[in-house]
């Protein structure tokens, strides 16, 4: 590893859940609002990391991060700063259905989901592929370390940018990264640097182990 000093830690924060969160739709660049249950888990993350000596919270703009991201800000009493490099890619002419829906429209559009998921340079019709978010989302990431270094700095965003920063800090193929799985509100930490380190992923413990649906 690098001298702590060169590194960052990240706590990375998925939003808290939205209506098309529970309904497993694609949200892409869509601004939906948190649900009275997203507030809560917000709110829930925002007084876990209260604890913290957090240097700043940067956010995606999109409204779900951006309203998860002020409860964090104030519980910390922290500078927030919003980060467009940290939005969710979009999902095109994707955007509100689920998988399922996207199969059933058949012909092209099944065609496209298949090379979509197999092939992280490839984009969802009118969207953005996820080659395109990790270049964004690292490029954030290296512009905060030269900032913040020695620090601990809170990003809000969302799956696609989350996964993709995880990915080139383990040094996984892109692809790689659809094996993961991130709930909502959920906290994952690295360490960024020269050599990155992964110390916690999709924690919920805040939320409470019954909150995850895969623990339903």
């Amino acid at each position: 590893m690098t001298e702590p000093n060169d590194n960052v830690r990240f706590f990375l924060v998925r939003h808290g859940q939205t209506e098309d969160n529970v309904h497993m739709r694609y949200i892409g660049a869509r601004d939906e609002p948190l649900t009275a249950k997203g507030v809560l888990q917000a709110q829930q993350v925002a007084d876990a990391l209260s604890q913290l000596n957090i240097k700043i919270v940067v956010s995606s703009p999109l409204k779900r991060a951006a309203d998860t991201a002020v409860r964090i800000q104030t519980a910390c009493g922290v500078n927030l700063r919003l980060e467009p490099r940290l939005a969710e890619g979009s999902f095109g002419a994707w955007e509100g259905l689920t998988r399922s829906a996207v199969l059933r429209l058949g012909g092209r559009d099944a065609e496209a989901l298949a090379q979509w998921e197999s092939n992280a340079s490839n984009a969802p019709p009118g969207g953005e592929s996820l080659k395109s978010v990790q270049k964004r989302a690292v490029e954030a990431a290296e512009s905060l370390r030269a900032e913040f270094s020695g620090s601990s700095v809170v990003l809000v965003s969302h799956v696609g940018p989350i996964k993709a920063l995880l990915a080139h800090a383990l040094d996984l193929p892109l692809q790689t990264s659809r094996a993961l799985f991130l709930d909502p509100a959920t906290i994952s930490v690295v360490e960024w640097g020269t050599q990155p380190l992964l110390r916690l992923f999709n924690s919920h413990a805040h939320l409470g182990w019954s909150s995850a649906r895969w623990m339903v």
